[in-house]
């Protein structure tokens, strides 16, 4: 998908989002809105409000950015090899709107699938349970 579709929301950016999710930015570590919050719902893209992740599968990894075992569909993220900063890692993105999210590591629960899924608040929107018939997502819990 074109990032052309997402002009007007791109610009409507914090410039940590817009550095996070345009230019595969990094928030630092423990700054982030979403790294100790664990309130029922989903996140979804910033940019695009495509959904990425369930509370049902967030954990606190002590890495210090939001962590989840799984997106809530495969299909809605990209993984790509990024080997920046002289290590090989799995870059993870959104599918619609090409949004940087941040990483995925082989070192999460095993109990779970052995996944961390290590994302950017910056480039995350809550939505909360109560909220999500409302705002038009399908209710996942």
């Amino acid at each position: 998908m074109s990032k052309d579709k997402y002009t007007k929301q791109i610009s409507a950016l914090t410039e940590e989002q817009r550095e996070v999710t345009q230019n595969a930015g990094t928030e630092r570590a423990f700054t982030g809105e979403y790294d100790n919050f664990f309130e029922e719902g989903i996140y979804v893209d910033v940019v695009s409000g495509e959904p990425l992740f369930t509370s049902k599968d967030k954990y606190n990894s002590g890495c210090g950015w939001p962590a989840f075992t799984r997106p809530i569909d495969d299909d809605n993220i990209v993984e790509k090899s990024d080997k920046t900063f002289g290590m090989v890692r799995t870059e993870v993105k959104s599918k619609s709107a090409d949004s940087h999210l941040g990483h995925v590591f082989n070192d999460g629960p095993k109990e779970e699938g052995g996944l961390r899924y290590c994302i950017n608040s910056a480039a995350l929107k809550f939505i909360p349970k109560s909220k999500m018939a409302e705002l038009g997502y399908k209710n996942i819990f």
